[in-house]
């Protein structure tokens, strides 16, 4: 049940969400609601107002720039999925199930920087940058500075993550995940890109508290070297009832070999 004060806002324009959020802290930016909707329903979360953004039609879409591609943020899963973009319509196709990918926006899940999402890992593969919006204006961060720590990104309160930039020249991607059965998020999800200039970006997500780079397997790939194993320590991963640490390191041994020997 809402409190009797509960707020709720629609905003027609990034200009009016940023106007909006300036007036109330306390308002909560829901989109898709795919993220903050199940924590509601479970009282993880009860804000005291609700900013819809779900009407902003300048942060949907998918358009070419160049070397780039602009992805709006309020772009959904199954836009991408059906787009020409590098790498994020093969994860798209592993979030959730069909509603949720109708519903759901790419630049929410980015946002929202769950330690067990697919895009995380494909964001710093790609080595994507993300266009946010505030008060004093816009401001642009690499994929490298954006997952910050659970739940955390580098997108402050006050602020709109608007578009996702896209480099449109890499020459092939892959994603290989071994998901929860249930949940289908991600007990460890890989991304592995090679880039225009032929050098290699990888990534891990669901065995930590963020996403990161897979730093040996790229060392290795670039140096002309095979794919080594221990790739990362498991006394820096996650454990839990469903994968210990040991397990989900050995995952990424696994699925980072995998999704290399898709490059070619």
């Amino acid at each position: 049940m809402y409190p009797a004060n509960f707020e709720y806002q629609k905003a027609e324009s990034v200009d009016q969400a940023i106007a909006a959020l300036a007036g109330n802290p306390d308002l909560k930016v829901i989109a898709g609601g795919h993220s903050l909707l199940p924590a509601m329903k479970l009282r993880l979360a009860q804000p005291p107002a609700l900013l819809d953004i779900w009407g902003i039609q300048e942060m949907k879409g998918i358009t070419r720039d160049g070397d780039w591609f602009v992805v709006g943020a309020m772009t959904t899963h199954a836009d991408v999925l059906r787009s020409d973009l590098p790498l994020f319509p093969e994860v798209a196709g592993w979030v959730g199930d069909p509603m949720v990918r109708n519903r759901g926006t790419i630049g929410g899940s980015l946002a929202h920087a769950d330690p067990s999402a697919d895009y995380p890992a494909a964001a710093l593969a790609l080595g994507v940058e993300f266009v946010i919006r505030g008060p004093d204006g816009e401001r642009t961060v690499h994929a490298d500075d954006m997952f910050q720590g659970m739940f955390e990104s580098a997108v402050q309160p006050g602020e709109l993550l608007t578009h996702i930039r896209v480099p449109a020249t890499t020459q092939a991607s892959a994603y290989e995940k071994f998901r929860h059965p249930a949940s289908h998020y991600a007990v460890v999800g890989v991304a592995v890109v090679r880039h225009a200039d032929g050098r290699v970006r990888a990534a891990y997500t669901g065995a930590a508290e963020k996403a990161h780079r897979l730093n040996k397997l790229e060392d290795a790939v670039n140096g002309s070297q095979a794919v080594p194993t221990g790739l990362v320590d498991a006394g820096d991963l996650l454990g839990d009832r469903f994968a210990s640490a040991e397990y989900r390191a050995h995952l990424v041994d696994v699925l980072a070999a995998r999704a290399t020997e898709r490059l070619g």
